[in-house]
């Protein structure tokens, strides 16, 4: 089962929100969301396989897929007895609600979406290419490093690419590689995302400067009529470190716009 922590509201008709955060990070990048989402809401902060206290990526008996990191998300809601959540992704953990939305839309009420990945660019791409020629002599965190000041090169991205390095450190080499063996299958995720969730309102949050993936990621939603974006000026990749005041209230505003008022409370 994966780790996670609950943080539960008062109100018994209180819906949940469920943080899903990127590769090398834990659910403690959220930490400047936590404490305004948890006023409103259930809070279900989650670290997802080879983070945290979660099972390593080696653990399962079946191929580290994308569809069995949903499948470990859902079996958690299911023991939390959670039927229906906003669902909240930051980088790769963008990539895991898209595929919630393809797998299993009716588990989600709405979704926000940080940096959010739905392809990778030429650039993106030949870095992939080239980190897989020389991963297996090099230290993974050398090829971590590249990657995250490649995404985060200006100084103001300096606190999310300090926080996301330190916090890389704590996860072991088999679990990055593991994580890094399914970036070049980020696009399959998106494919039927529109399709099979076309009425979940869902919100796209990214800095101006998410030079990898903002362009693709408006070209691949522009027809989305579920889709709203917001790009935040001075910002980089990781949106909700690097303006949390900005992110935090845009987020709160569409939760509150998307609240099924008649849904059925979670039993939490």
């Amino acid at each position: 089962m994966l780790d996670y922590k609950l943080y539960k509201n008062k109100s018994s008709g209180s819906e949940t929100i469920v943080l899903l955060h990127g590769l090398g990070g834990n659910y403690g990048i959220f930490c400047n969301q936590i404490g305004t989402y948890k006023k409103k809401y259930h809070v279900l902060a989650i670290n997802l396989p080879g983070h945290g206290q979660s099972p390593s990526t080696s653990s399962y008996d079946k191929p580290f897929t994308s569809e069995l990191i949903a499948n470990e998300i859902l079996a958690l809601l299911d023991q939390l007895k959670i039927t229906k959540a906003h669902l909240v992704g930051i980088s790769l953990g963008s990539v895991a609600v898209h595929h919630l939305l393809q797998q299993a839309p009716e588990r989600v009420q709405s979704a926000v979406l940080g940096g959010a990945i739905t392809r990778f660019n030429p650039l993106a791409s030949f870095l992939l290419l080239a980190g897989n020629a020389v991963k297996s002599f090099i230290p993974y965190m050398w090829l971590y490093k590249l990657f995250a000041y490649v995404m985060m090169p200006k100084s103001n991205h300096a606190r999310s690419r300090t926080l996301f390095i330190r916090e890389a450190l704590k996860m072991n080499r088999s679990d990055f590689l593991a994580w890094y063996k399914l970036a070049p299958h980020v696009k399959e995720t998106y494919l039927d995302v529109q399709e099979n969730s076309g009425n979940i309102p869902k919100l796209y949050i990214s800095g101006e400067q998410d030079h990898l993936f903002l362009m693709p990621l408006l070209e691949d939603t522009r027809s989305d009529e579920q889709a709203s974006h917001l790009i935040l000026e001075q910002c980089g990749h990781v949106c909700n470190v690097e303006k949390p005041r900005e992110f935090n209230v845009a987020s709160m505003a569409f939760f509150k716009r998307n609240c099924a008022q008649a849904s059925i409370s979670p039993a939490l």
